[in-house]
């Protein structure tokens, strides 16, 4: 099987204090490249570059899926469902408010996954999700 490449991604957050602290403390990313004004990290084995600035436009975007609002835009990582509980047990431990609580979503039908939402410090934000059987649900209709 190929190896899968890793995205690159740039967030927009305010303050790269709270931005190491949240990625780098709490979710295990480990620091790569940086300046005064942005950082790198390893997010699961992807880029993801955190640039300082200011992003607010005043607006808070969802679409409805499994009779919860999800914030639009997001992004996150699959994981394997113990690495994902793991991590659920973590955020709880730490008091993250969470947007969508962690739960099970689809369940009993097509694409059954783990799922939670929560904001980074700058207000991105994240899904962490995984599947009992990844290649098998991932993409399933």
């Amino acid at each position: 099987m190929s190896r899968l490449r890793p995205f690159h991604l740039a967030i927009i957050v305010d303050d790269l204090k709270k931005s190491r602290a949240f990625y780098g403390d709490l979710l295990g990313c480990i620091e790569g490249r940086s300046t005064d004004i942005w950082v790198d990290f390893n997010f699961f084995g992807h880029q993801l570059v955190c640039h300082k600035g200011d992003q607010s436009d005043g607006e808070e975007h969802n679409n409805p899926v499994d009779g919860k609002h999800v914030p639009v835009p997001h992004f996150g990582i699959v994981l394997s469902m113990p690495k994902w509980r793991q991590l659920r047990d973590k955020l709880l431990a730490a008091g993250i408010g969470f947007v969508i609580e962690p739960y099970i979503r689809f369940e009993g039908k097509a694409g059954e996954q783990a799922t939670m939402f929560f904001y980074d410090p700058s207000g991105n934000a994240l899904e962490f999700k995984a599947f009992k059987d990844i290649d098998a649900e991932l993409f399933k209709k």
